[in-house]
């Protein structure tokens, strides 16, 4: 194996799980990389006393202090960049050119963490005559970071940084399908001068997550994954008394207007829709063109045919993957859709044994229909076609989920007249992957979010920390009235 076994991080001390173990896969060429040692509830029992104990002494560091670590960790991801970027590609599959941006959002993400101190500095009001009211934030204690496969580094970052700065002890479970960049992580906030058993990583698979949200001695839990388990995980996690932000899956609509600029548009939309092998909510999964849009859809299948898997296009996670991806293809061409260009049973030249779907467009797909409703999570984009911009803003509505949503004109009313009606958190406007840069927060709508807030930015001041609300008078002599 290129990777040592992976073992829980509780304390700086690397632990098994208590649990079994499991194979994990590179999905560039199918070989095992590395074995995971699943935990049970006597780890993640185990990683919460540590992180309770921490949670006293870290909690009590002034801000000012605490973003110290993380200016330092900024600097070690920027260190380690390469290796980062390559053990993302080697356990993830996708694309090195990825995983290195991959690493830059997490790198500014540490960046806003390190400007809390400015964003949290409390609010004071003198409310009547010698009264003063005061607010502070306070951390919540001990925090759960749930996180997917499809971004091993830059997910946990979403929380880490923010979660820590604030005050609180944390501990990541990240998929057991990727757990090698987690302890990565925590390697270098060690590094960076965290003290011991602030951040603890357990790995695992369904018993660990119902540990977490189990374990009374855990104040919140962020989850990001997919919409089923999203909503198991709020729902088991609220019902004992923590405090709850799941983000789930998505069907991202971009609508397409005859008048949108051809080239823009055909190649975004081709890059959205399989950027990191379309493994990300974010991804343009179903496009609906509006009239006659076919001079659009033609250089789009173009411009996708400059897309091939090894190249340019990373792996699928694993083979299980693979194949439902190409069942859903399979199914839409039976129910006659339209496959322009089709990416199924390809095969990468000296990577024969890896997880590859080759760029998929398939045209006349049905809004009824199983691919045009359900998150496919591939490098595959349907068409489904609208005569009027109304039409294709209620298929749009129609969809459960709320993460993304795009419009592709010239027209800046048609533009703002489809941001103001679609049904989605985040909207782009020829933009085929509308992901909100620092400091705007990233979350949907619908489905594709359960829970109060945003996961980054701004929004995360609120999922990870509580308010405290203080009046004072000191003043015995100050002219009073009604409100003192």
């Amino acid at each position: 194996m290129k990777y040592p076994e992976v073992k829980n991080y509780i304390g700086e001390e690397l632990q098994n799980g208590s649990g079994n173990t499991l194979d994990v896969y590179s999905p560039v060429n199918g070989e095992i990389i590395s074995k995971v040692f699943l935990s049970t509830y006597e780890a993640i029992d185990k990683a919460v006393k540590t992180a309770r104990e921490a949670f006293t002494f870290w909690s009590e560091t002034p801000i000012k202090e605490r973003v110290q670590v993380f200016f330092r960790y900024r600097q070690l991801l920027e260190k380690n960049f390469d290796e980062l970027a390559h053990i993302v590609h080697e356990e993830n599959g996708k694309i090195l050119d990825e995983a290195k941006a991959e690493v830059a959002k997490s790198m500014e993400l540490t960046e806003f963490a390190c400007s809390m101190p400015q964003l949290i500095a409390g609010e004071i009001l003198e409310v009547s005559k010698g009264v003063e009211c005061r607010l502070e934030h306070f951390p919540l204690g001990v925090v759960a970071s749930i996180t997917p496969f499809n971004f091993p580094n830059m997910v946990p970052n979403w929380t880490i940084p923010n979660a820590l700065v604030l005050g609180n002890a944390m501990i990541l479970k990240p998929s057991e399908l990727v757990p090698i960049s987690a302890n990565r992580i925590a390697d270098l906030l060690k590094e960076a001068g965290l003290p011991k058993g602030v951040f603890n990583v357990v790995h695992g698979s369904r018993e660990a997550v119902e540990a977490i949200c189990d374990h009374p001695g855990i104040d919140a839990v962020s989850f990001v994954g997919s919409t089923k388990v999203a909503k198991i995980v709020y729902k088991r996690a609220a019902s004992n008394l923590k405090r709850v932000l799941a983000l789930g899956g998505a069907k991202n609509h971009l609508i397409v207007l005859p008048d949108a600029n051809v080239q823009m548009t055909a190649s975004n939309v081709a890059a959205s829709m399989s950027g990191c092998a379309g493994q990300r909510c974010m991804a343009a999964s179903a496009m609906v063109g509006v009239g006659n849009v076919d001079h659009i859809i033609a250089q789009l299948v173009e411009e996708a045919k400059k897309i091939v898997p090894g190249k340019n296009l990373g792996a699928v996670i694993s083979k299980e993957a693979k194949e439902r991806i190409e069942n859903y293809i399979t199914e839409a061409e039976k129910e006659g859709a339209k496959i322009l260009l089709d990416g199924r049973n390809y095969v990468v030249k000296g990577n024969e044994k890896g997880f590859y779907v080759g760029p998929t467009v398939i045209d006349y797909v049905k809004p009824e229909m199983r691919i045009a409703k359900e998150e496919v999570f591939g490098p595959v984009l349907s068409i489904m076609r609208s005569k009027t911009l109304d039409e294709a803003i209620k298929i749009e509505n129609s969809s459960p989920y709320g993460n993304a949503a795009a419009v592709f004109t010239q027209s800046g009313g048609l533009a703002r007249y489809v941001a103001e009606r679609a049904s989605a958190g985040m909207i782009g406007v020829n933009i085929g992957v509308p992901v909100p840069r620092e400091p705007f927060s990233f979350g949907g709508w619908n489905e594709s979010k359960f829970g109060v807030g945003d996961i980054t930015g701004k929004s995360s001041i609120e999922l990870w920390t509580k308010l405290k609300k203080i009046t004072t008078k000191w003043n015995p002599e100050s002219r009073t009235n009604w409100m003192s």
